[in-house]
């Protein structure tokens, strides 16, 4: 195995390819191979990773929950307090090591997340007391609050140099990011639940042996030092953040898309269970979802580049996404049980994910535009931890509508409601000028 050749040295300038051509950047036909051939080494790296990341990932904690009900005979509502935790020292955490990224760099925070992730998965598999569940959990988190906005921030700044190089538009790369977490996230359950058959120890054990695998391409491959990636103090950012009303409303925005993406855990399956009297068809439609987008992201990427700027295309999304709360909330009141009972779910799952392929690479995409200089990893970090807190405020609300004295349809198009007003967040065109501050249209509209 070799060092991966160093990626190109020009820093992203901040401009999209339609801001400097008056139209929207037009990928042409190529295929998913072509796009793969044509990466630097560094990115095939880091795509590769994000594969890595939600094969382990996943192989783990789609059965926790039963573990800790069963084997650990742990209350329901502490279980629900274990999975909470769970995301919030991951989400919630994503600014500090988005932060850390930018400081250090790229290759510590990854190396160090991994470590973490290893130990974590480890622990667990030995837990057997509520208070060591809980710290093993909780190191499982913090270790994806470290690597995860490292490789975004580095996937996102790399694809805008792509761009910037003719390499074609932002948006497939991170659409091909997309599709190998999403080929991640279908193969990891499968390997879990064949382990599941032996023990859920061997399943934890199978999921840090994923890690170290990671840990050790890593400490082979990764540069020390990526070049035209500035390491920035850590204080001083945070402010400049706050005050960037752009990224702010580009953050709730995506935080909307966040909370209708989460329904697939909380409304969808108590609508499964409802029309089949069982969530056995849970699986099929998750597995629909990440087919579609292994299948079908990098064509619809191509096609709304040809044809949208970012801002259409996080609107169409939400527009879709919107749509598919719409199907299930006016089929609710006919009650429709069994395969036609299914119907409006699947719907919901189609349409949620298209809007899903349209709206998570547009996002992603444009975060470099609205970051400051040398703070990508912040503002990456950022984003997942402002949509968090509106995913664990929304899912709360979301649950108590379900609990309410009211129609069967009213969760579904108060959810539906949610995409539609997030529309007056998306931010308008990127001004095309770098203030001196470094900062991209950051302090003010």
């Amino acid at each position: 195995m070799t060092e991966p050749e160093q990626p190109r040295t020009a820093p992203p300038t901040g401009r999209t390819t339609k801001e400097r051509t008056g139209r929207p950047a037009v990928a042409g036909k190529v295929s998913r191979r072509g796009t793969w051939a044509r990466l630097n080494p560094l990115l095939r790296l880091l795509i590769l990773t994000q594969l890595a990341f939600n094969v382990g990932f996943f192989a783990v904690l789609p059965f926790l929950a039963e573990h800790l009900g069963t084997a650990i005979g742990m209350a329901g509502w502490m279980v629900g307090f274990v999975l909470g935790l769970r995301t919030f020292s991951q989400q919630g955490l994503f600014v500090v090591g988005g932060a850390l990224a930018d400081r250090y760099g790229v290759r510590p925070v990854v190396l160090a997340g991994c470590v973490l992730r290893i130990a974590g998965f480890a622990w667990l598999g030995y837990a057997d007391e509520d208070w060591s569940v809980i710290a093993s959990v909780l190191l499982i988190g913090f270790a994806a609050a470290l690597f995860s906005p490292a490789v975004e921030s580095e996937v996102a700044r790399q694809a805008v140099v792509w761009e910037e190089s003719g390499g074609g538009p932002r948006t497939s790369v991170l659409a091909l990011f997309t599709v190998a977490g999403q080929a991640g996230a279908f193969v990891g359950p499968l390997i879990g639940a064949l382990l599941l058959a032996v023990d859920y120890r061997v399943v934890c054990l199978a999921g840090a042996g994923v890690f170290v695998l990671v840990l050790a391409g890593h400490v082979r491959l990764l540069p020390q030092h990526i070049p035209g990636r500035e390491r920035v103090a850590v204080r001083g950012g945070l402010g400049g953040l706050l005050r960037n009303r752009r990224f702010l409303a580009l953050a709730c925005a995506y935080g909307a898309y966040l909370l209708a993406y989460n329904q697939l855990y909380l409304l969808l399956p108590d609508e499964v269970e409802r029309a089949t009297g069982s969530q056995a068809a849970l699986a099929w439609l998750f597995g629909l979802s990440s087919l579609l987008v292994v299948a079908a992201q990098l064509p619809v990427t191509r096609w709304a580049a040809g044809r949208l700027d970012l801002r259409r295309s996080m609107a169409g999304g939400l527009l879709l996404i919107a749509a598919g709360f719409g199907v299930v909330g006016l089929a609710r009141p006919a009650e429709w049980t069994g395969t036609a009972g299914l119907l409006p779910a699947a719907g919901f799952v189609v349409l949620l994910t298209l809007g899903q392929m349209l709206v998570a690479p547009a996002a992603r995409a444009w975060v470099p535009d609205l970051a400051v200089e040398g703070r990508l990893g912040l503002y990456t970090g950022a984003m997942s931890s402002v949509s968090g807190l509106i995913v664990l405020v929304g899912s709360a609300a979301a649950g108590a509508l379900m609990d309410a004295d009211l129609p069967a349809a009213v969760p579904w198009l108060a959810l539906a409601a949610v995409p539609v007003a997030s529309l007056l967040l998306v931010p308008g065109p990127v001004p095309a000028v770098r203030k001196k501050s470094g900062a991209l249209g950051a302090a003010s509209d």
